[in-house]
């Protein structure tokens, strides 16, 4: 005779999304996982025409440092060289 597992499965549980969830930040703690890098990063989403020129992040990053040296008064105070190896 085969033993069953400990676990009970519910038959009343929906499996539908509640209308509303509530979360307690007081017990959060912070992603392990997203320490991983010190820099601060942006995510941006490129429409399917740019993102078909540029095919990688330093294509990408090459490409706005340049429109940023050649604006007029505008020049960050920190412009990270890439990492191109």
């Amino acid at each position: 005779m085969k033993k069953t597992s400990g676990r009970k499965i519910r038959k009343n549980q929906s499996d539908e999304l509640r209308p509303e969830y509530r979360f307690d930040y007081e017990k959060a703690r912070p992603n392990r996982f997203s320490s991983g890098t010190s820099e601060e990063r942006r995510v941006v989403v490129l429409d399917p025409d740019v993102s078909a020129v540029f095919k990688t992040p330093e294509s990408v990053n090459k490409a706005l440092r340049a429109i940023i040296s050649a604006m007029p008064g505008s020049r960050p105070k920190v412009i990270r060289e890439s990492t191109q190896k």
